[in-house]
């Protein structure tokens, strides 16, 4: 059986599933909680059904994997013939995800590189993307971490939410800064920085919100190349425009990706949600 380097990752990423499957790249599930029923992500609940709860005001929460799925994991990839194992993860600053893998981490078959990458989203996706192509070309389970390591540096993440209260309910944002956008009714621009979910802007209103969302997309961009992915929760117009705009403003975008996100992120931005993710290559 031929050795390899395997590429872990969890359902925070949001990768396509021919994408993941083209690439082999494995995600790990986390789990939404919507009243007593524990749901995997990606499996047993969608986005749809996910936002249909946040709007009737159901009470939802969401948990990390638990060490032991990653354990069971990381076992069926040594049994499959990998030697090494890149696992990549959504930010520690807003999950315990990490945490679990690298508990997992000490006691599996073969060595194990987990990855605080401090993104969430495509941002994270796109990180397991630059380690399995390294491991594709022949590279090993070093220069898979460092490639996912330099692309998690070199990638941005800028939001819009209709409101701050869904981030505030899950203690992902301050309520300082979640109560002054609802008292002055303004609309909230986040990003990540040092993987975790910052005020950026505060902008009167949604079209100026978006406009700015736009721009920033841009900017960063520069003259590429470039990946970009454009999400979104319930608003697959507004995704749809703003990555028919970035595609006729970008000149060197490579991939453009256009997703709704799944229950996790969901839970926590709340129907409205519009991103955009940009990294260069």
């Amino acid at each position: 059986m031929s050795r390899h380097v395997a590429i872990v990752t969890d359902s925070t990423a949001y990768l396509p599933p021919q994408t993941m499957e083209r690439h082999a790249i494995t995600a790990v599930p986390l789990t939404v909680v919507i009243g007593d029923r524990a749901l995997l992500e990606g499996t047993e609940i969608s986005a749809r059904s996910l936002a249909e709860a946040l709007q009737k005001r159901r009470p939802v929460t969401t948990s990390r994997p638990s060490p032991e799925v990653f354990a069971a994991t990381y076992r069926e990839a040594a049994e499959a013939g990998a030697s090494g194992i890149v696992s990549l993860h959504l930010s520690a600053e807003v999950s315990g995800t990490y945490d679990a893998a690298v508990l997992a981490a000490k006691d599996a078959p073969v060595p194990v590189r987990v990855v605080d990458t401090r993104m969430i989203g495509m941002a994270l996706g796109f990180c397991a993307l630059a380690a399995a192509e390294v491991v594709e070309a022949g590279g090993s389970l070093d220069e898979a971490v460092a490639a996912a390591e330099k692309r998690a540096g070199a990638t941005s993440a800028y939001f819009y939410v209709d409101t701050l209260d869904y981030l505030r309910r899950g203690g992902r944002i301050g309520t300082a800064q979640a109560l002054f956008g609802s008292a002055l009714a303004v609309k909230p621009l986040l990003q990540l920085d040092g993987g975790r979910i910052e005020l950026r802007e505060k902008v009167r209103t949604a079209s100026k919100a978006i406009a700015r969302l736009e721009e920033l997309a841009v900017e960063r961009a520069g003259s590429g190349p470039v990946d970009i992915a454009v999400h979104h929760l319930s608003a697959p117009e507004r995704a749809e425009a703003l990555a028919e705009r970035l595609r006729e403003r970008v000149t060197g975008i490579a991939e453009l990706h256009v997703s709704e996100v799944g229950a996790v992120i969901g839970a926590h931005t709340g129907p409205g949600l519009l991103a955009v993710v940009v990294s260069p290559r």
